[in-house]
Order: C-alpha cells, then sequence, then structure tokens
C-alpha cells in the first residue's frame, strides 16, 4: 500500500505539470495611446464613424502598416464612434491631443455611462503635423476592449 502511495505522489508534479499546458494564457491587456495609429496609416481616412477596423499591422504587399475595415463581430479590434473637428489654427500637437482626449471622453460617456463602460477604452486618432497642413481638422474617437477583440458593435442601439 506505501509503494502505490508513493508511485502516485511521485507522479503528482507530473500530472500538474501536464495540465499547464491546456491552460490558455491571458493576453496582458492593450493600452492605446494617441500615437497608436494617425490618419497617415493606410486604411485609417477611409474609416466612418460606426465602423470597426483591425489593429495596424504590417501589410508585405502594401509595403507598409496598414488597417483593414472589418465586420465588428468577425475579429475587430476597434470602433470608431465619432469625429470632432478642431479649430483652425498653427498645429499644436499637446493642445490638439488634449482637445481629442477630452472631446473623446465626453462622446465615451455619452454612448457608455457608468458600468456600460466597464471593460472598454478609448482613444483619439489625431491630424498630423502633415495633414493639418492638408486641412485635416477631423480628430476620430475609437473605442476598444484593452483585453482583445471586441466581438461585435459596441456601440448601443438605437
Amino acid at each position: 500500500m506505501t509503494a502505490v502511495r508513493f508511485r502516485i505522489l511521485a507522479m503528482a508534479p507530473a500530472v500538474l505539470a501536464l495540465g499547464t499546458l491546456f491552460v490558455v494564457p491571458v493576453p496582458p491587456a492593450v493600452d492605446k495611446g494617441d500615437d497608436f495609429m494617425t490618419p497617415e496609416t493606410t486604411g485609417v481616412l477611409n474609416l466612418e464613424a460606426g465602423e470597426c477596423f483591425t489593429d495596424p499591422e504590417y501589410s508585405p504587399a502594401a509595403g507598409e502598416e496598414i488597417v483593414l475595415y472589418t465586420p465588428c463581430d468577425q475579429h475587430a479590434d476597434n470602433q470608431s464612434y465619432g469625429f470632432v473637428h478642431a479649430e483652425d489654427g498653427t498645429y499644436d500637437r499637446a493642445a490638439l491631443a488634449e482637445f481629442g482626449w477630452s472631446s473623446c471622453k465626453r462622446g465615451f460617456a455619452h454612448y457608455w455611462p457608468g458600468e456600460a463602460g466597464s471593460g472598454l477604452d478609448y482613444f483619439p486618432i489625431l491630424p498630423t503635423a502633415e495633414t493639418w497642413a492638408d486641412g485635416d481638422r477631423d480628430v476620430m474617437c475609437v473605442v476598444y476592449d484593452p483585453r482583445g477583440e471586441l466581438g461585435g458593435s459596441k456601440l448601443p442601439r438605437a
């Protein structure tokens, strides 16, 4: 009887180690800032409010990072929930970032008040000095799930 107990105890670490092979690790939460992507990222300027899209990813065919429109329930990483227009003037990255964050925060609080926004986050896509010089004054507000894909539209139904 003692030999059987010894064998069982000796096998326990191996059984526990085998069990860890089937544990799916939780991916680290992603924090997307106002420099995560810009209007110069290929595909961003094709997006409209309410549309979902991928994170920037290098495309060998394009030779650059691109984002792709993606139906919200098909592996989308982000969803645009609105645009705000900045006033004309000299390009000031810091002031534009402050404007973008505060404007997008108001939109986020409107669409996802209180617990509705739990587990979601947002970020602005700001004009760059180059797009500003071309007349771009629009800031895109984007919602995402820091833990992974959206799994469907996050905008409330009307």
